[in-house]
């Protein structure tokens, strides 16, 4: 895991410096803006590469940027990410998930700005897993189609303080990869209920279409970044899947293009509106449990 080997290295260096140690081990990383999450590069992730040359031109014109690094198979790592918010906290169910052996075999353990938490994880060497938000958990899961800010990045928070990414400990023990499928299941029990069975069948069936979907979205440039997200989420609406599956596929795909989690949420929304005579509102949760929640995508909302 060439990444997380490097992480108690860059602690202290230049983003531009510790950006080229990334590239000459082999990492493919991109820019992010300074202080932000958001790449200033025509394809976001897609254009990662461990090139020294292309490295050192990007941080020769952005020498603050922010490092990104794909998650999946480009990258060979995966990130369970814990998110704080003023609506919730991921710790309890990433505790209990850990102790139930479901988020077990961590190879680093590093704190974000928010004070959540990104758990790295070797990529399973047999399959590809995509990336998903376990809204009402709390936690995401960060695998192929998604990407991380990594240490020694900063992000601008209240008050004009840059926080960093910071590396709390590596294990030693070896780590082994995760089984999203099953944490995904254990952390949000809902998800496949929520649609029917039939419906999950052939949402099921339409899976590598749905990727495939996430993937174009988040390619998205300023300027058809929500036009593409409304484009994708009428496809998905029109297959079958539920808003809150569509929003779990397209929600970080969405963000990763640059898109806020309010009009990500607004434009699936009209989506649903436009292709289905009388949609659910995300979330469909009962009258009295209804609330609007500022924060990432994937929050349920009326």
């Amino acid at each position: 895991m060439g990444a997380v080997d490097l992480f108690s290295e860059v602690g202290g260096m230049p983003l531009s410096e510790a950006a080229a140690r990334f590239a000459a081990a082999g990492v493919p990383v991109f820019p992010c803006v300074p202080g932000e999450k958001r790449p200033p590069v025509a394809r976001g992730f897609h254009d990662a590469t461990a090139d020294p040359g292309q490295v050192a031109a990007w941080w020769s014109r952005w020498p603050s940027a922010n490092i990104g690094i794909p998650t999946g198979a480009a990258s060979g790592v995966e990130v369970v990410d814990v998110d704080v918010h003023a609506t919730g906290t991921g710790f309890p169910a990433f505790r209990e998930a850990h102790r139930e052996g479901y988020a077990a075999g961590w190879a680093a353990l590093v704190r974000t700005p928010s004070g959540g938490l990104h758990a790295y994880y070797p990529a399973h060497p047999d399959r590809a897993q995509s990336s998903w938000q376990a809204a009402r958990a709390h936690v995401d899961f960060r695998g192929d189609g998604g990407y991380i800010i990594a240490p020694p990045s900063k992000v601008l928070r209240a008050g004009g303080v840059r926080a960093p990414y910071r590396l709390i400990v590596a294990s030693g023990d070896t780590p082994a990869p995760v089984d999203a499928a099953r944490l995904r299941d254990f952390l949000d029990p809902r998800t496949p209920i929520s649609m029917g069975r039939a419906r999950a069948a052939r949402f099921e069936r339409q899976g590598s279409d749905a990727k495939v979907l996430a993937g174009w979205v988040a390619a998205r440039g300023e300027g058809e970044r929500n036009r593409g997200l409304f484009w994708a989420a009428c496809r998905l609406a029109e297959s079958g899947a539920s808003a809150n599956a569509t929003l779990d596929v397209l929600g970080p795909a969405a963000e990763h293009a640059g898109l806020g989690s309010r009009e990500i949420m607004a434009t699936i929304r009209s989506a649903y509106r436009t292709t289905r005579p009388a949609p659910r509102t995300l979330g469909e949760p009962v009258a009295d449990e209804r609330r609007v929640v500022r924060g990432s995508p994937g929050r349920v909302i009326s």
